[in-house]
């Protein structure tokens, strides 16, 4: 049998994996992309997955066709965000004060994932293999042979690993990654609030936890509470009004009265380094090229970043080889630094906030920060971007 050639392989139909196949269909290159099960339609219920979508990621989703097929009654602008910390330590980040007109905007993962794969299909620019497992990936000198588990031949130039965390394509590449686990959880759930929340997200640091509370619309709220792994498992089996009520007490009442929407969900929270995100034809994107505390919500918006670039980079050198690591290193070095900057300041904060003897130091800087608006400006400046 013949293998199909593609210039670019995409190996994982996530959000990010899916967004870097759409674009690079649009720029008229050859893309295929594998995946294990296309993503469920969404019903009403309240996806547990939420997400604070940067301006310039939603610009990204905008020009590559996505964001027109989400439903614009379940997507929910950020305007202000209130940060307190343990004792005296507050900072508030406005949009209007800023300049701007949002700070994010705050989608499911759920539907952001059907839009893209609708797209995906209405566009028909993508060779589409799913359901599909990989059998075997066989590097040559200047291609990669893949076989799927139908018999499917695929043969192409790059590789591209977007399959998450525990990434196969990475262990494949033996590209040596550093996972390093916080000992904490984040435990996810979705209430509906008494008080209007006027798109506002809140965030508590306190007991070396964070607790986030994401504005969802029709006066929802999605919690993202990061603690150690011991009480975590205490909340998830948490009955619904126990649930809320511990909530509401650790959110200071902001809201009043909780309703539980959907039941909690724990995760554990790690860093994950990986010491490089290419190698001869393959390139990682996302969770497969690195992993950061959930306490900026900046995960996907990485992953996004990461699939902006390469797309770029990949169409610049559309007529050479995609696969040569001249071009993939242009593409690593262009992503090397916003990893590396959003990994040390989350990764500091962490620490910051779990050591109890540095209480006055970062409520203090805290206080300060509050009390400079060109600085808030550039904090938000830099969080949109």
């Amino acid at each position: 049998m013949n293998p199909q050639r593609y210039q670019v392989v995409i190996v994982g139909a996530g959000l990010v994996g899916a967004a870097a196949a759409l674009a690079l269909g649009r720029q008229g290159l050859r893309v295929a992309l594998i995946e294990r099960q296309p993503p469920p339609v969404p019903d009403d219920a309240w996806d547990t997955r939420i997400y604070a979508i940067t301006p310039a990621n939603q610009r990204f989703l905008t020009r590559i066709g996505a964001w027109q097929r989400m439903d614009a009654e379940r997507i929910q602008p950020v305007f202000r965000m209130d940060v307190a910390g343990d004792t005296t330590g507050a900072i508030r980040l406005d949009a209007y004060e800023a300049g701007v007109p949002q700070l994010a905007v705050i989608v499911e993962s759920g539907r952001l994932q059907h839009a893209l794969w609708q797209a995906l299909q209405a566009d028909g620019n993508v060779g589409l293999h799913c359901p599909a497992s990989i059998a075997s990936l066989d590097r040559g000198e200047s291609s990669t042979r893949i076989a799927l588990d139908d018999g499917t031949l695929l043969e192409a130039e790059l590789v591209v690993g977007a399959d998450g965390a525990a990434s196969r394509i990475r262990e494949w590449a033996g590209l040596a990654s550093t996972l390093t686990p916080y000992g904490q959880s984040g435990v996810v759930a979705n209430f509906a609030c008494a008080i209007p929340h006027r798109g506002t997200a809140f965030q508590w640091f306190f007991d070396s936890d964070i607790l986030a509370w994401l504005p969802l619309s029709g006066n929802c709220l999605s919690m993202v509470w990061s603690t150690r792994t011991a009480q975590a498992d205490e909340l998830v089996v948490l009955d619904a009004a126990a649930l809320a009520a511990r909530v509401q007490a650790a959110g200071r009442d902001r809201l009043g009265d909780l309703q539980l929407l959907t039941p909690a969900v724990a995760f554990p929270l790690r860093l994950i380094r990986v010491d490089s995100v290419v190698a001869p034809g393959v390139a990682l994107i996302g969770d497969a090229a690195h992993g950061v505390h959930p306490l900026a919500g900046q995960g996907v918006n990485l992953g996004f970043g990461d699939a902006e670039a390469l797309v770029e980079m990949l169409v610049q050198y559309r007529r050479t080889c995609l696969g040569d690591m001249r071009v993939l290193q242009a593409y690593a070095r262009q992503r090397a630094e916003p990893v590396r900057r959003m990994q040390a300041v989350t990764h500091g904060l962490h620490h910051l906030f779990a050591d109890s003897r540095a209480a006055w130091l970062r409520n203090a800087g805290m206080q300060a920060v509050d009390h400079l608006p060109p600085l808030k400006a550039a904090l938000v400046r830099e969080a949109m971007s």
